[in-house]
């Protein structure tokens, strides 16, 4: 189907402008499941309870490291129908690549991998095997963007690392449950 911008709202991005995400750095993310579904856990006394599709993304979310040489994970939770993790860009500039880059690509300054190549490679490897599990293929699993927040200090980190740990135990006034969205014209 074309896309027709008179049917769907205009897309804007919600990226800082300017701004290079491919700069060593910790960076807050969160991503939904379309449409809030509830589908990869639920909450139990506090805790997450992974569904088969949770432990599928728990899994993938799991091998981003192993895939991008320069990326570790930080802190992360899985949550009824979204994840927040804190993905780290380690880059260490390497004489070897700048050479090879500049052979490679006629722009010296090529952008290498970037936060949103780490996303989006996550997000296709866990909707591919989940799609191929359920033999639903080319079903969205999630929605098309993502949240993200360059984290600057260590006050942030600190700030963020605590907002993960508490998720579960605030999940009955978490803006993603679907029991805290209104439905309809509101006062």
């Amino acid at each position: 189907m074309k896309y027709n911008s008179d049917l769907y709202h205009h897309r804007r991005s919600i990226r800082i402008g300017n701004y290079d995400y491919s700069l060593a750095g910790a960076y807050f993310v969160t991503i939904c499941i379309k449409n809030r579904e509830c589908l990869l856990g639920e909450i139990r006394n506090n805790k997450i309870h992974l569904t088969s599709i949770g432990n599928i993304v728990k899994k993938f979310w799991e091998k981003i490291p192993g895939h991008f040489k320069d990326v570790r994970l930080d802190r992360f939770v899985i949550m009824p129908n979204h994840l927040h993790g804190i993905i780290v860009i380690q880059r260490k500039p390497s004489i070897d690549t700048e050479v090879i880059s500049s052979k490679v690509d006629s722009n010296p300054k090529r952008r290498s991998l970037d936060l949103g190549q780490i996303v989006a490679y996550f997000k296709y490897q866990s909707t591919k095997i989940i799609n191929e599990i359920n033999k639903t293929p080319g079903s969205p699993l999630w929605q098309r963007n993502y949240f993200e927040h360059i984290i600057h200090d260590k006050e942030e980190m600190r700030k963020y690392r605590k907002y993960i740990n508490e998720n579960p135990v605030n999940w009955h006034k978490d803006k993603e449950n679907l029991i805290n969205v209104k439905v309809g014209p509101g006062p």
